[in-house]
């Protein structure tokens, strides 16, 4: 199994975040200003709330412990009691709130953030995905952009709050007892400095568990497939899978294990110790009281005691969040690293400003590549200016609008790269390649989309029924407008007698269908399309003699009219061609018609003798030879 394409290392580098990381999460909040002022009023507010009860405590002691006439004391004591019942349900209903709104502006922004990235990777050129693994682009989509949840609903607002919360505690404790208050912070320089350090080890674990979860994924999509149940049966191969996939799953549960316990154990060690806080808190009070060191009676010191001890507990909780909160967000920024790098790929196929916008019905399609060079880069290498390591190298010809043009030749010679050409899934390096003589470069990519149709040797069809898939060439196309499309591409018939007609679905990549049936009903898509050109990839390469026939009578209609280059192995659907092109390394050797080649007697010729004297001549006619596939041809 080859390695898989990584933009991670395997090892996160020991370092806060990649430059600029803060600045672009504070500006995906930015659409939802008005709702995250919100969400800070609601928490200011609530801070402010929970400060009542701790004051509330010290005044019903005080009240408790003081002498005075028993009715106004009583009444005192119901106001107080009152007040205490009423706060934490007007602090839980704003908190309630709260929670509602911030969660409304997270999951915005994780919607935010799963359209930028799917929109982004939409637009990349085809090189990156023949160089990046699916799983590996799905976990992106998915797996890292679901991690990042927690930060996204709950961190941020969490953070706010307990500064807040920290905040007013604190000002609220100095004013009880500045003593206690020191005493209270004594321990913190040290937990801050242990939370950095958790923090660095939880972001490189995070990034390995990320990087193995992508591994797992790319796994399941790879070996889950249709294809890929067929290639591992067909091998016997399942138990290799199954073994392969128990270590990734094995490594990546102790990845997950491991970030777990790195958070919950620094989490554990701050609680241990600010629950024996209090403990400290008594002593000290004691030790100060007995000493005469304190102004405060024993009443008044009860009073306060009781008052600082629950806003102690108040303090601690936020405090160990804010502590933990460090670690929670450096494991947190290896995600967000993941998504951005994805985010700053360069789109290196793109409108350049004042890209033209083709009318398709005044497109005639005249097709030109003019001295066209192109090779493919190879990543962390420097380009040779050696012309034989070309893919494409100085090709020239033109397709005239209604025209057929044929490219044949030996596996690897360039063909289908040349056909990507035209749509622009590569651009070229030297040359030009036009349409009506403008350069494809500059017209916008949709508008060359639309007037370009493809049908290559593997269709592509999705898990959908019959309609939708034809209904991808044209999505405002009428039943009416499917049923002619169906019945030129010959798949009508065929399409009527399945369980649910139109509606019925085709299966994992349209697996319920015959290859041929799959290629018919590409065929109609493109008919329903209407484009002005058309690009026939080996379209009929792969299927046997029955299918083939069926396929190119299919094609026949669908090619009238408009400006066609395809590309064939089986030189008997192009032999009607106006130019056949023969292609070796990139270069065009020959060029002509079929009658015309046949008589230079060159690598063309060569090839005819090789596909029509191999025993496919079924017998002879007084036109000529007579092939399996029923066409007759003229004999050599």
């Amino acid at each position: 199994m080859p390695p898989s394409h990584r933009l991670i290392p395997k090892e996160v580098p020991d370092t806060p975040a990649r430059p600029g990381t803060f600045r672009r999460i504070v500006q995906i909040f930015r659409p939802y200003r008005g709702k995250v002022t919100l969400v800070a009023l609601l928490i200011l507010l609530t801070a402010g709330l929970g400060l009542i009860n701790p004051l509330l405590i010290k005044s019903a002691f005080k009240t408790l412990l003081s002498d005075g006439p028993p009715e106004e004391q009583l009444r005192r004591l119901y106001w107080i009691v009152g007040v205490m019942v009423v706060t934490p349900i007007v602090t839980g209903l704003l908190g309630l709130w709260q929670t509602y709104v911030n969660n409304i502006v997270g999951q915005n922004v994780m919607q935010d953030l799963r359209n930028s990235l799917y929109a982004h990777l939409q637009h990349m050129p085809l090189r990156f995905f023949t160089s990046t693994r699916t799983g590996e682009i799905q976990s992106r989509l998915s797996n890292d952009v679901g991690g990042v949840q927690a930060v996204l609903t709950d961190t941020a607002s969490s953070i706010f709050s307990n500064i807040a919360t920290v905040i007013s505690t604190l000002v609220v404790m100095f004013i009880l007892s500045w003593q206690l208050t020191l005493l209270t912070l004594a321990v913190v320089p040290a937990f801050l400095v242990l939370s950095r350090k958790v923090g660095k080890v939880r972001r490189d674990v995070s990034g390995r568990t990320q990087e193995s979860l992508a591994d797992l994924t790319a796994h399941m999509q790879e070996t889950l497939s249709v294809s890929g149940i067929l290639l591992s049966k067909a091998f016997g191969r399942q138990s290799y899978e199954i073994d392969r996939f128990r270590k990734e799953n094995r490594r990546l549960s102790q990845l997950e294990i491991k970030r777990t316990m790195v958070g919950r154990g620094f989490f554990s060690l701050v609680g241990i110790f600010f629950s024996i806080t209090p403990a400290f808190v008594y002593l000290v009070a004691g030790y100060l009281l007995f000493r005469g060191r304190l102004e405060q009676g024993p009443e008044e010191l009860v009073a306060t005691i009781a008052a600082f001890t629950t806003l102690q507990s108040r303090l601690f909780f936020p405090m160990g969040q804010l502590l933990n909160v460090n670690v929670e967000i450096q494991s947190s920024l290896a995600l967000f690293d993941r998504i951005f790098e994805y985010l700053d790929l360069e789109r290196d196929i793109t409108d350049h400003d004042g890209a033209i916008e083709l009318n398709p019905r005044e497109v005639r399609g005249e097709v030109r590549f003019n001295d066209v060079w192109f090779r493919y880069d190879r990543p962390g290498k420097e380009r040779s200016q050696d012309e034989r390591l070309w893919t494409i190298g100085g090709v020239d010809f033109t397709a005239r609008p209604g025209e057929l043009v044929a490219l044949v030749g030996p596996s690897g010679a360039g063909k289908t790269t040349l056909t990507y050409l035209l749509p622009r899934l590569y651009d070229v390096d030297r040359g030009s390649v036009e349409i009506d003589g403008i350069d494809v470069r500059d017209i916008r990519l949709e508008s060359l989309g639309e007037v370009i149709g493809m049908v290559t040797q593997e269709t592509y069809l999705f898990n959908a029924t019959v309609r939708d898939n034809l209904r991808y060439g044209d999505p405002d196309a009428t039943d009416e407008e499917l049923v002619e499309a169906a019945k030129a591409a010959h798949i009508y018939d065929r399409i009527v007698e399945m369980p649910d007609g139109f509606d019925t679905r085709v299966g994992e990549r349209g697996y319920k269908m015959s290859g041929g049936e799959k290629q018919r009903l590409a065929i109609a898509r493109v008919v329903l399309k209407d484009p002005s050109i058309l690009i026939l990839d080996e379209a009929t390469s792969a299927l046997d003699t029955h299918s083939e026939r069926l396929v190119q009578e299919a094609l026949t209609p669908l090619m009238k009219g408009r400006t066609t280059v395809a590309i064939a192995h089986r030189l008997s659907t192009i032999l009607a061609a106006d130019t056949i092109l023969y292609l070796d390394k990139g270069r065009i050797i020959e060029r002509g018609s079929h009658a015309e080649l046949l008589a230079r007697g060159g690598a063309y010729s060569a090839l005819y003798h090789e596909q029509f004297s191999d025993g496919r001549v079924e017998t002879r006619c007084e036109d000529g030879l007579v092939l399996a596939s029923g066409e007759v041809v003229p004999e050599i």
